[in-house]
């Protein structure tokens, strides 16, 4: 990378992705070669060295691949993909995504957002772990100052859009959503077909004397036949009886346990039904073919149909949170899966049951009345639990009111201390390597500590005299998945630096009032000695 006038990125381990190049190269003429002496396409060597060559061009892709920035704008391409590129007054702003890999891992890229509200998403820079951030850090850097200079960014925040963020969009759910559906429904078609089979087996009868041919498939017909040999499968393999001269059939599949109970040279009955063997009976053993009933189907039906319920849910929290800016955080869809499982408590039973609806007796009717008042009450409690709550107001005034109508103390106001469940986001001397997890108020000024109580056990007493409160708001992005959609996070200045405390709404409120009155405490101590201004009075040695 170079910064300065212009920005060039390219991969960082070029050496390795030159090897496979070769490799690729190598393999191509191998396959050109071995293709005129033998002539032939199919050949080992042939597949082999136009497999490498295929994995080549790909390196070559991400070896020649290089994004860049001038005055002009923003520019992409490579040796294989033409360059495209994208003038500065056409970007809005720059960004942050995070990807996410199959065990967990985190890639961060840039994203640029144009006026036009489309997004496009730089190849390069990509950090995938600590080692490489900050040089994926001053490539941002670079690539914003440039923007500031040249162009018009609509905003100095760098949003960061992850997973949890209201810029995610919502395609990926909504298609598992239609797909469920989709797999619902036809289960829900196959359910009085399904059931139609099993009452007709359940009443079929022998045949009668005489019967025509035509109609034998409706009745059940026995033959004696004598098993040549079984084939018991392993695993998800299927298992086989084999009968003497193919008579009736040459084989028949059946369950393991069939397999197993059946030997071979055992005289059995055979039951036709419908053109095929459905029982297989023997001295010692008797198969029969299980027949779906039609409320197994309807349970698979409303199973998917409850399963689509929750990326449909997760739709509908991001449709609410449509006005929310791009980086901020959702809430959670997870009370809409406590609503989907109490759902399920009774509906699938009703299901299995009434296959075909409710029957017109009155205690069905009152089973799927009273789950759905259910349902709709907890469907009521889960739709206020995931409304968006603005965030509270920030003061850091002493709370003089701030005890409930009842009259009740505080505990910390009586001297006892609180552990409250709090986040410094930033790596301070009062919160190294981010090692807080509790701000205790109470018997000493608040502190930052490391365990839920009792006691002040590693304790940092936080100065509250520098802090200064500049907002409070909800979830970003930026502030990481370590802090849970319900809390809120409060913008603080530490003598100049940028501090943010994550908390839920309720706790922030009672650590933003404690600091405030500490904070009010040391001042009012130092403006009190003589010969000293306030902000260089003597310090207690707790803030030290």
């Amino acid at each position: 990378m170079t910064v300065g006038q212009e920005v060039s990125v390219r991969s960082p381990r070029r050496r390795p992705l030159w090897v496979c190049v070769g490799v690729g190269a190598a393999g191509a003429v191998l396959a050109a070669g071995r293709l005129v002496y033998s002539g032939a396409f199919a050949d080992w060597w042939v597949g082999g060295g136009l497999l490498a060559a295929l994995v080549g061009v790909a390196f070559l892709h991400g070896v020649t691949l290089e994004v860049g920035a001038d005055a002009y704008g923003v520019r992409y391409g490579s040796l294989l993909r033409r360059h495209r590129s994208m003038p500065w007054d056409d970007i809005a702003d720059l960004r942050v995504h995070i990807q996410y890999g199959r065990h967990g891992e985190e890639y961060f890229r840039v994203g640029v957002l144009l006026r036009d509200g489309r997004t496009r998403r730089l190849p390069l820079p990509v950090s995938g772990s600590r080692d490489d951030r900050p040089d994926f850090d001053a490539t941002l850097d670079a690539l914003r100052a440039l923007h500031r200079r040249h162009g018009n960014p609509e905003s100095d925040h760098l949003a960061v859009i992850s997973r949890r963020t209201a810029g995610r969009g919502a395609a990926g759910p909504l298609f598992l959503c239609l797909l469920l559906l989709a797999g619902a429904g036809l289960a829900a078609w196959f359910v009085p077909v399904t059931g139609a089979a099993k009452e007709a087996w359940d009443s079929a009868v022998p045949c009668a004397a005489g019967t025509a041919s035509a109609e034998r498939g409706a009745c059940l017909t026995t033959r004696p036949a004598v098993i040549a040999r079984t084939e018991v499968g392993r695993a998800k393999q299927p298992s086989r009886l084999y009968f003497t001269d193919g008579r009736p059939v040459d084989r028949l599949t059946v369950s393991r346990e069939g397999a197993q109970g059946l030997r071979a040279g055992d005289r059995v009955e055979l039951t036709l039904w419908r053109g095929q063997v459905r029982v297989v009976a023997a001295e010692h053993h008797v198969w029969r073919e299980h027949f779906t009933s039609a409320g197994s189907v309807a349970v698979l039906a409303a199973g998917l149909a409850l399963a689509a319920g929750y990326p449909g849910a997760r739709v509908l929290v991001h449709r609410r949170g449509r006005r929310l800016p791009d980086d901020e955080v959702l809430p959670s869809a997870l009370p809409f899966a406590g609503v989907l499982v109490v759902t399920a408590l009774w509906l699938l039973p009703f299901c299995y049951v009434h296959p075909m609806g409710p029957p017109a007796s009155p205690g069905p009717l009152a089973w799927a009345a009273a789950g759905s008042l259910i349902t709709l009450g907890f469907l009521v409690l889960a739709w206020r639990a995931t409304r968006i709550r603005p965030p509270r107001a920030a003061t850091t005034a002493p709370a003089t009111g701030t005890a409930p109508a009842t009259g009740a103390v505080p505990r910390e106001a009586a001297g006892e201390d609180v552990f409250l469940t709090a986040r410094f986001l930033e790596s301070t001397d009062y919160n190294p390597n981010h090692f807080g997890t509790h701000v205790v108020l109470g018997d000493g000024p608040p502190a930052v500590v490391p365990h839920p109580g009792p006691g002040r056990f590693a304790a940092r007493p936080v100065p509250a005299h520098r802090l200064a409160v500049k907002g409070v708001r909800r979830p970003r992005g930026g502030d990481g998945d370590g802090v849970p959609r319900g809390w809120q996070v409060a913008e603080l200045d530490d003598a100049g630096e940028p501090v943010r405390l994550a908390a839920a709404p309720a706790d922030l409120t009672r650590i933003l009032h404690a600091l405030g009155a500490a904070g009010a405490a040391t001042d009012t101590g130092a403006a009190g000695l003589p010969g000293l201004p306030p902000e260089r009075g003597p310090r207690s040695c707790l803030f030290d």
